[in-house]
């Protein structure tokens, strides 16, 4: 059977760290194995469920370069209604366009008796759960409308399944065998009502009608797995693989949470990180090669791709990983193809700029603090011009004499050599600059031009006039 996955986020929120690394995690296991990578958007959640999230979701996809076999076509702009035009046999691939589907599957389950209607009232179910907590049970369904007959509200309230009291066991392709005594768990919602189904029923009929032939999710799906292969059963359908990856931790071990970071790909890709720099890290969060390499094309993390190197435990999510990939990927870039992601002028000087500062970097936003004294001398003071033990005579005489040979690199060079390279090439470089730290005073020379150059000691020998 040819392999099959599925991404299935939930537009509630923006695309969040955790999907995007589970995404790319089905879609390297679907093109290790020549198989079909699907999106669908699960959005019956109607009241928490915006177009802006799946526009999001998608867009973050699409610039991680995660390009979808089957799922929407296209979603217009923010704002706008987005077309339900879809690529693939199974469509529709959101949700909400297939609730006549799933009304055929719950008639189905209630017909057959794996299904019922239940009439209990919120407020029923809740002292029943402080009944068993005082008791020290763990709290589940009662069980009281289980045979038909409304107890208290004259109209069903939910749907629910029948979970058998029984053992239900599976195996993870990266866990191992996995085992549950369902009689702890009781009956469990599977619809509001025939027409507003729930995860776990909804998610069981779109893998089947989808054909998905592995499903590879977050450990935080192992407790859900158990409910799914028992309706599953109940309906007659195949069993997918499963494999449940480890959470993503921030550096305490705590689920992570936007106290330590950003957690939307959003976030990270406004900061200035590379759409490459981003897969790299992603993957090598629970997971590592053979040989422990840490930077991989994306053509190269299909290659060796293997579920069989995913860690069990989790994953810690290190900024300083990321800043040092991202760095990296940030220095081996075109200097033309760097000025197109910053938005500049593909002009010599810009390139010269870029040239320079690009070992500097970590992110794309650092360019601007970076590079900054290259368009707009800062103002500085007088002091920053003088060198250690240097006093501010000698300090004009130096610039003075830099002004006539500003157009001659070599004569500045001999001049250093004479004069001592601190005594010249310090006040050269901080009248260039106005920075304490920045390249070489002969680089920023070669940027700025001699009459750009000329203009800036004029402004540092006028600063001890004053």
């Amino acid at each position: 059977m040819k392999v099959r996955v599925r991404i299935a986020p939930s537009p509630t929120g923006y695309l969040h760290i955790g999907t995007a690394r589970t995404a790319l995690f089905n879609y390297f296991f679907a093109k290790r194995h020549g198989g079909q990578f699907i999106l669908r958007i699960e959005d019956t959640d109607l009241e928490r469920s915006d177009k802006k999230y799946e526009k999001d979701i998608i867009d973050g996809l699409k610039w991680l370069g995660l390009d979808w076999d089957e799922g929407p076509l296209d979603v217009g702009t923010e704002g706008d209604l987005f077309s339900n035009k879809y690529k693939g046999d199974c469509s529709p691939y959101r949700q909400t366009e297939r609730i006549d589907i799933y009304e055929k599957y719950l008639k189905q389950l209630l017909e057959k008796g794996f299904a019922y209607y239940c009439y209990c009232a919120k407020e029923e179910l809740e002292a029943d759960r402080q009944a068993m907590l005082t008791q020290g049970l763990a709290p589940k369904y009662s069980g009281r409308c289980r045979g038909g007959k409304p107890k208290s509200s004259s109209e069903a309230q939910i749907i629910r399944f029948k979970i058998p009291d029984s053992q239900v066991s599976f195996r993870d392709m990266i866990r191992g065998e996995i085992s549950f005594n369902m009689g702890m768990m009781g009956d469990v919602a599977i619809a509001k009502d025939l027409r507003t189904p729930l995860y776990n029923f909804a998610v069981v009929v779109d893998d089947q009608e989808m054909q998905i032939t592995h499903v590879i999710r977050g450990e935080d799906h192992i407790n859900n797995t158990p409910k799914q292969i028992l309706i599953i059963e109940a309906l007659g359908f195949n069993k997918p693989h499963y494999a449940h990856l480890p959470l993503i931790l921030d550096p305490d071990r705590s689920k992570m949470s936007k106290r330590f970071s950003a957690t939307s790909i959003s976030e990270y890709k406004e900061q200035g990180y590379l759409s490459e720099a981003m897969i790299n890290f992603l993957a090598l969060l629970g997971w590592h090669s053979k040989d422990n390499k840490e930077i991989f094309s994306k053509e190269e993390l299909i290659k060796e791709f293997d579920l069989s190197r995913v860690q069990k435990a989790g994953a810690v999510f290190n900024i300083d990983k990321l800043n040092w990939l991202n760095a990296q990927y940030i220095k081996n870039i075109k200097d033309e193809e760097l000025a197109e992601k910053l938005n500049l002028v593909n002009s010599e000087q810009n390139l010269k700029i870029i040239h320079l500062s690009k070992d500097r970097m970590n992110k794309l936003s650092d360019f601007k603090n970076i590079s900054h004294f290259f368009y707009k001398l800062p103002d500085y003071p007088a002091d920053l011009l003088v060198w250690r033990k240097q006093n501010k005579a000698d300090t004009i005489k130096i610039l003075e004499e830099l002004v006539g040979i500003i157009n001659n690199s070599k004569e500045i060079i001999a001049l250093a050599n004479k004069k001592g390279k601190g005594d010249v090439l310090w006040p050269l470089r901080a009248a260039l600059s106005g920075l304490d730290a920045s390249p070489g005073p002969l680089e920023i020379l070669d940027v700025l031009g001699g009459e750009e150059a000329r203009r800036r000691l004029d402004i540092a020998i006028d600063k001890f006039k004053f």
